[in-house]
């Protein structure tokens, strides 16, 4: 059962931290600079290929498998382990990567959609979007882009904390 803990919480997070990062750094930026022709990558990643459930998925399996680790490791969420250096490092982790799903999930997934709702209406319309169309996908774009690089910081700094507790005096 351990193992197989270890393993969800290690490939999941692994999933979700990196596609977190190559989507703020590479992703995203591209996409804003596409202008209105992101619009119909924002809809195939978001409606048609679902990144975002995916997104919440691995962040699901992660935080709930990384939480059945604390115990085990805590031998109940006692408070010696969660006092010492190591305990407060996987605790601070486990923070982290909570603040980042609910990043996702209040902020960067519903503009993602909204972003795909609106890319697919432009491109039904056959023809360029109308100013307040890309003011509007503008803004998704913009705020997805803050919320996925803020998401992508906090699970640099989970993956990070994740990786040096163990070995903290």
């Amino acid at each position: 059962m351990l193992i197989t803990l270890r393993l969800i919480h290690v490939l999941f997070g692994v999933f979700w931290a990196g596609t977190a990062m190559f989507t703020a750094t590479f992703l995203i930026p591209s996409i804003r600079a596409l202008g209105p022709g992101g619009g119909p990558v924002m809809q195939q990643i978001a409606q048609v290929r679902k990144l975002p459930v995916y997104f919440m998925g691995a962040g699901f399996l992660t935080v709930l498998s990384g939480l059945g680790l604390y115990w085990y490791d805590s031998a109940g969420f006692t408070n010696g382990f969660m006092r010492s250096s190591g305990g407060i490092t996987f605790g601070l982790g486990a923070t982290l990567a909570i603040l980042a799903m609910l990043v996702g999930i209040f902020v960067a997934s519903p503009a993602a959609k909204r972003a795909g709702e609106l890319g697919g209406a432009i491109a039904a319309g056959g023809k360029p979007p109308s100013p307040e169309q890309q003011a509007e996908m503008q803004q998704l774009q913009k705020r997805a882009g803050i919320a996925g690089a803020l998401g992508a910081a906090l699970l640099t700094l989970t993956t990070i904390a994740m990786a040096v507790a163990r070995y903290i005096p």
